[in-house]
């Protein structure tokens, strides 16, 4: 079955934006693409006349309709594919995708998937505890000067979104799993881990990591994050059991 991209289900997240002005500038660039969704956490100056001085009068509907949240882990909460930009590389920044690659990926799980797209404050971008929020990664390729304007990043995304959203995409994606469901899978995972000392307690996040970007490569869906929590869930009772036991 032929489908094109469902822009209503792709919204841009601003993580700490620094300055309004860049908040304004990005609002007109996603609606210049045709997505209306805009979130925003954490910003160290929400002005909203400058904001709207900056996004004009056209983009107004979009302003007005921004969600502001305080912590990135309740702002992604809903959505079921989450998609980082980053400009540096290397470290826990492996596997990582341009922006023309990624958007024709995104046609078929924006499908049945809510998608965004985030991006980190202007002065440091995302840091790693932020990006293992994230299925993807994504890089603008630059010349030598690798720092772009928060509001041209996100109008180079979101374009690369629209035109391969303009052709017929036949790969299906199923509903995946809720960013709120990977992220309680990911704690549960971490307390039993810890527990029977599967890993070092001092650095747990750095292996729970390795599981992340194995278990993004699967592309879970609920039902299956509902089976390793039972398992998980299972291990805990089991252990619990033995030590009363005396075991």
């Amino acid at each position: 079955m032929s489908s094109k991209v469902n822009l209503n289900n792709i919204s841009i997240v601003l993580h700490k934006p620094r300055y309004p002005e860049n908040i304004g500038s990005a609002a007109r660039a996603i609606r210049n693409m045709g997505i209306g969704q805009m979130i925003v956490v954490d910003p160290q100056n929400f002005d909203l006349a400058t904001i709207l001085k900056t996004a004009t009068h056209a983009v107004s509907d979009v302003v007005e309709r921004i969600e502001i949240y305080d912590t990135l882990k309740e702002a992604l909460a809903p959505y079921n594919y989450v998609v980082g930009t980053t400009a540096r590389l290397g470290g826990e920044r492996q596997i990582i995708t341009t922006p023309s690659k990624l958007a024709a990926r995104l046609v078929s799980i924006s499908q049945k998937n809510r998608i965004a797209i985030l991006f980190g404050p202007e002065d440091r971008g995302l840091s790693n505890k932020d990006i293992r929020h994230c299925q993807a990664l994504a890089n603008i390729p630059t010349a030598e000067f690798s720092s772009l304007n928060l509001a041209q990043a996100v109008i180079i995304m979101c374009y690369e979104i629209f035109i391969a959203g303009g052709e017929e995409n036949k790969e299906f994606s199923p509903r995946l799993a809720g960013r709120h469901e990977l992220d309680g899978m990911y704690d549960q995972l971490k307390d039993i881990l810890v527990r029977i000392s599967y890993i070092n307690p001092e650095n747990p996040d750095y292996w729970i990591n390795k599981l992340c970007h194995f278990f993004t490569r699967l592309q879970l869906r609920a039902k299956e994050v509902s089976i390793i929590r039972g398992i998980c869930r299972q291990i805990d009772w089991y252990g619990k059991k033995c030590y009363n036991d005396g075991k």
